[in-house]
């Protein structure tokens, strides 16, 4: 059974810097394209940052030179690091894989304050 777990949120003033993990059992990252996706209160969900299998990023227009997504295959665990944080990166933040069906975890709150 797929598990996620995401940690790391919390709140923090606005040029601040937090970083989110998402730790994994049933599955291995190493094998496994992984994203991290965010919810802000009323909008939809959206796609934050990937890592492919090979290990390629990619990171959302509104996120580059600010998050960095990176992987610790030892430690099965995937990484978000947010850097210089603004209100409007207030949200949800979720841990996906697609394996055969989508697995989400139950999330972690980041709150900027302004």
């Amino acid at each position: 059974q797929v598990q996620l777990v995401e940690s790391g949120g919390g709140l923090v003033q606005a040029g601040g810097s937090l970083r989110l993990s998402c730790a994994a059992s049933g599955i291995f990252f190493a094998i496994n394209g992984v994203d991290w996706y965010r919810q802000a209160p009323g909008k939809e969900r959206e796609l934050v940052a990937t890592i492919t299998i090979g290990g390629s990023t990619h990171h959302a227009e509104s996120v580059k030179g600010r998050f960095t997504i990176s992987r610790d295959n030892a430690k099965n665990t995937v990484y978000l690091q947010m850097n210089s944080l603004k209100p409007e990166d207030t949200a949800v933040y979720y841990c996906h894989v697609w394996v055969r069906m989508n697995y989400w975890g139950k999330g972690t709150l980041v709150t900027v304050s302004s």
